[in-house]
């Protein structure tokens, strides 16, 4: 049997408008006796309030009807925001020419500009401060083996 993520996840997927949204992620927490039901979404050119809104509904009914959840809790559809992780190439593909810092699994990290993406590997143009008292930036291409990121981040820039 389905964990109560994998039925919301396939539920989830199986609502979103067109093939341009996708699920990024379905998240399950418990404070003080209530659960949180978290369900990020995207599309390839962002996501509407109006399309969380009507996957709210949805979702809400079914697991009303079918009494997917006991007792109270909070169900929340959204887009991930600038903060949480990237989860898939699809997303790491709408952030190409934008900065990301990587942390890899050896624990080291990498800042630089996502050029590149396909189903193994980023393409990453870093930026490392020169060793000394100079401000010059060193650029460097790197290919990153996406078996290798354990996280990353969208960098904002205020500039």
């Amino acid at each position: 049997m389905k964990s109560l993520k994998e039925q919301i996840s396939s539920l989830a997927e199986a609502h979103l408008p067109d093939e341009s949204h996708y699920l990024v992620d379905v998240s399950i927490e418990e404070k003080s006796g209530k659960k949180r039901v978290n369900v990020y979404i995207d599309g390839d050119e962002g996501v509407t309030i109006q399309v969380c809104a009507k996957l709210s509904r949805t979702l809400s009914e079914v697991l009303e009807a079918e009494e997917w959840i006991a007792d109270a809790y909070v169900l929340e559809v959204s887009s991930p925001g600038v903060d949480y992780p990237l989860q898939n190439t699809r997303q790491y593909r709408k952030n190409i020419g934008r900065d990301l810092l990587i942390q890899l699994a050896d624990d080291s990290e990498i800042l630089g500009t996502l050029l590149e993406v396909n189903e193994e590997s980023l393409k990453v143009n870093t930026k490392e401060k020169a060793k000394g008292k100079s401000k010059k930036i060193n650029r460097k291409e790197v290919d990153i083996p996406l078996a290798e990121v354990v996280k990353s981040i969208v960098q904002v820039s205020f500039k």
